[in-house]
């Protein structure tokens, strides 16, 4: 193999098993921590979810003109999150990208937890979750569906079809790895949980073959989902007569700014990791490498579906749009404005400097930086296109509830629950497909030994 830097380090396939199998030890007083965190913010949103409940939604923000407000914003953050999963570990896997080996089997979690995530926004803004059932779109005897061309109904079906494949290419990939870990646990749990999940896999020919068949389907099949979804969440907003929302711009560019969030989460959850458990011979500046890649195109997308909004704006003549693209940098929510137009286009072009980018540091700063851009971006969305409508008399403004805060910061608690509890119990870093890179030499050599 090439000696550029830039190359992943060579690894026997027994340090693979010891670096990845280590994470899976009892855990520390630092996961404790974390989790004791987590579950104290999942608290918070639980019991302010339960005040709204109680008391009802005068308890949110939640107003006119503004009447989809953080939870929608939320919901839309979060969808967007669960993108990269599937970008990293199904089109990737298509176009045979290296850099996605350690780090996609994490991508492939978070897709999961994140959309269990975003599901969860929609029922709290229902206000009366018990009706929730008539989200689903069941034979339609009762007229709960009246309108079968809402674009509220296309979002059931493409969310729900988004985790359905999503958790299937997820539990598929993972049943050679949690063989692995079966074949080492020591305690009765640990062994009883990894003989019932890996599914009877031995490894043979046969298996394999299947395998790897059923891989390849199931990344061709959620290759479509990275472009649709999220488009599908766009029409929410490009099929209302709102200004700044109709526009057909907005399928492209929510689909640029999923996956530019979604690798950004990445790095978030993978630094932190790499550094805990010593990863730094699996996870390299080469992986890294490939995520900045991302990061910078997707970035260049946004900036540019920025200025192409205002310039459609501009060129279209029309008052009401003009006067919306005037009001987001100048009017009241411009903070917010100036904040993603930070977050998202100028902080990201410092990864064009070397040393920057390689600077693993600088890269987990930036990733949360972008993850705050992003969230900006769906709040600049939603929040200045409903406060400033057609009519004057009709315009209005959001007050904030500590409410709504408690269930922003709960679905966080949510989400890394999840996370701390599936990088516990099963491998969180792809054991066979990083063996795959090992060149013919070392694998002989270890087999002579």
């Amino acid at each position: 193999m090439a000696t550029d830097a830039t190359e992943p380090k060579q690894v026997t396939y027994a340090r693979v098993n010891e670096l990845v199998l280590n994470m899976l030890k009892p855990p520390k007083g630092g996961w404790y921590c974390l989790f004791a965190m987590c579950f104290c913010a999942f608290l918070w949103g639980f019991g302010s979810f339960v005040k709204q409940l109680l008391m009802g939604m005068h308890v949110a923000g939640i107003n006119q003109p503004i009447s989809w407000g953080v939870y929608i914003t939320n919901f839309v953050f979060w969808v967007g999150i669960a993108h990269s999963g599937t970008l990293i570990s199904a089109v990737l896997y298509l176009f045979r990208a290296r850099f996605r080996m350690p780090i996609y089997r994490l991508a492939e979690a978070m897709t999961v937890f994140a959309v269990l995530t975003a599901g969860l926004f929609p029922l709290i803004h229902v206000g009366r979750p018990w009706f929730a059932y008539w989200l689903l779109p069941y034979p339609n005897e009762r007229a709960l569906w009246p309108n079968f061309r809402s674009p509220l109904l296309w979002d059931v079906f493409a969310v729900s079809t988004y985790l359905t494949v999503s958790t299937t290419f997820f539990i598929v990939g993972l049943i050679p790895d949690i063989a692995v870990a079966r074949d080492k646990a020591k305690s009765f749990f640990r062994k009883t949980l990894y003989s019932i999940t890996s599914l009877g896999w031995t490894g043979n020919h046969k298996q394999w073959k299947h395998y790897m068949s059923a891989y390849l389907f199931f990344a061709g099949l959620a290759t479509p989902l990275v472009v649709s979804v999220h488009s599908v969440v766009s029409w929410d907003f490009a099929m209302g007569n709102v200004p700044g929302w109709h526009a057909t711009i907005f399928p492209p560019y929510f689909v640029a700014g999923a996956i530019f969030s979604g690798v950004a989460m990445v790095l978030t959850l993978i630094i932190p990791l790499r550094k805990v458990f010593g990863l730094e011979e699996l996870v390299t500046p080469f992986h890294f490498e490939g995520m900045v890649k991302l990061i910078l195109l997707t970035s260049g997308i946004v900036t540019y579906a920025y200025s192409t909004e205002f310039y459609i704006a501009w060129f279209s003549n029309n008052q009401f749009e003009k006067y919306q693209f005037w009001f987001r940098p100048f009017g009241e929510f411009k903070a917010a404005f100036w904040g993603m137009f930070f977050c998202n286009c100028l902080a990201p072009q410092t990864l064009w400097f070397k040393r920057l980018r390689s600077n693993i540091t600088y890269l987990f700063i930036m990733s949360i930086i972008i993850n705050i851009g992003m969230w900006l971006e769906r709040f600049n969305i939603i929040f200045t296109s409903l406060s400033r409508e057609f009519i004057p008399a009709m315009w209005g403004s959001y007050n904030f509830s500590w409410v709504e805060a408690g269930i922003t910061v709960g679905a966080f608690g949510w989400f890394g629950m999840y996370m701390l509890l599936f990088i516990k119990f099963f491998p969180s870093v792809a054991i066979c497909e990083i063996k795959e890179l090992l060149p013919p030499p070392m694998r002989n050599k270890e087999a002579a030994h």
